[in-house]
């Protein structure tokens, strides 16, 4: 496993449509000489994006992809893919290429459409959870006089981006089903309330609030009809229905799960434990930042299939780091056995320099289990 700066080790990366990130996979098609020479520079610029061209342009490069088959037959290919697809052509063209494979605006790559000048840089498919806006608003730095062309609502009124708020941060969305109507409350300044127990606070320092948003103290101030919408950041789940069904619900990566185990634990009983202790405790799965547990556990098989399996990674930490934390359930025995007193708390607290939510749970025949939230400013 690779480590990350904090010393995480990071499970195996699995490729995502819905990365806040520019695309692994970039794919540019040009079908005209114009095109070439546009799709050149840009690639001197993402010297790792992939040129595809009929090849009744073919010259002398072997850096670019000459096809034979119909541009039909490569659209659907790179469709899908690609992370994000650069036409060189006319958007109606595009349009009618790729209308047959559009299904989910969660999975379709980014599509952007430059004109044979490069005068317009235009975001046509997936501008927010593809990333085409941010694709389109890059390229168009790389011409001179070239123009992004932006057309979802929430840019063009510089107002929230219900679908990709916290993004950066590593925040998911529980469920899209709300998106939709929230985005339309957001873009028609409808009253909408904000509630956030948990997570990074620094989002609102760096955008101003619409004025249709307001804060709110508490969660059952979304019940007023005042508010035809709401917008909730937690690591809670929450029953209650009338909230949840008119709110879009963010989950932060704001929880550490604190581990302690055999080297022979599998992955099952890591699975159940913690399924089992969620559940019972009201908190989601989404929002679990880390594993954590002492130096000469963290390479057990079994916890790291279920770290890869779910792609979350693992802090790891030495004895005599953990027996300095102070922790409401010390083991003499694991104490006698590891040189600390605590595995799944100690770790649980290092790791989030928080606050533990879920003390330390017993899973037999040999897990210890505990969850800490981290504290952000």
């Amino acid at each position: 496993m690779n480590r990350n700066k904090r010393g995480f080790r990071d499970p195996t990366p699995v490729g995502s449509n819905l990365n806040h990130k520019r695309p692994t996979v970039i794919s540019i098609v040009a079908i005209t000489k114009n095109g070439i020479r546009i799709a050149k520079s840009i690639r001197s610029n993402w010297p790792d994006a992939e040129i595809y061209v009929p090849r009744k342009h073919y010259e002398s490069s072997d850096d670019i992809q000459w096809f034979e088959e119909p541009t039909s037959q490569i659209m659907e290919r790179l469709f899908k893919t690609s992370g994000a697809l650069i036409c060189i052509f006319s958007l109606g063209a595009v349009i009618r290429l790729i209308a047959p494979f559009i299904s989910n605006k969660k999975y379709d790559p980014a599509v952007v459409v430059i004109d044979d000048k490069a005068n317009f840089v235009i975001s046509a498919l997936s501008g927010h959870l593809g990333g085409a806006n941010s694709l389109a608003t890059e390229l168009s730095t790389f011409f001179e006089g070239s123009k992004a062309v932006i057309t979802t609502a929430a840019d063009v009124n510089q107002t929230i981006a219900v679908d990709i708020l916290g993004r950066d941060l590593g925040w998911t969305i529980d469920g899209y089903d709300t998106v939709t109507p929230v985005s339309a409350c957001m873009v028609n300044e409808m009253p909408i309330g904000l509630y956030q127990d948990s997570g990074e606070r620094n989002w609102l320092s760096t955008k101003s609030l619409p004025r249709n948003v307001r804060p709110l103290l508490g969660l059952d101030d979304l019940k007023s009809t005042e508010f035809r919408a709401g917008l909730v950041i937690t690591d809670r789940i929450l029953r209650d229905k009338e909230i949840s069904s008119k709110s879009v619900i963010y989950r932060p990566k704001s929880l550490v799960v604190g581990i302690g185990m055999h080297l022979d634990t599998s992955k099952e009983t890591i699975e159940s434990a913690i399924l089992q202790s969620f559940k019972e405790n009201c908190l989601s799965f989404k929002s679990i930042r880390n594993l954590a547990t002492i130096e000469n556990k963290a390479e057990a098989r079994g916890l790291l299939d279920f770290s890869r399996l779910y792609q979350i990674p693992i802090e790891a930490f030495n004895d005599d780091q953990l027996s300095r934390i102070h922790v409401p359930n010390p083991s003499e025995l694991v104490g006698r056995f590891q040189g600390t007193k605590s595995v799944a708390e100690a770790a649980a607290l290092l790791s989030s320099s928080g606050d533990l939510v879920v003390p330390k749970l017993k899973f037999p025949p040999d897990l210890t289990l505990s969850v800490a939230r981290m504290e952000f400013k």
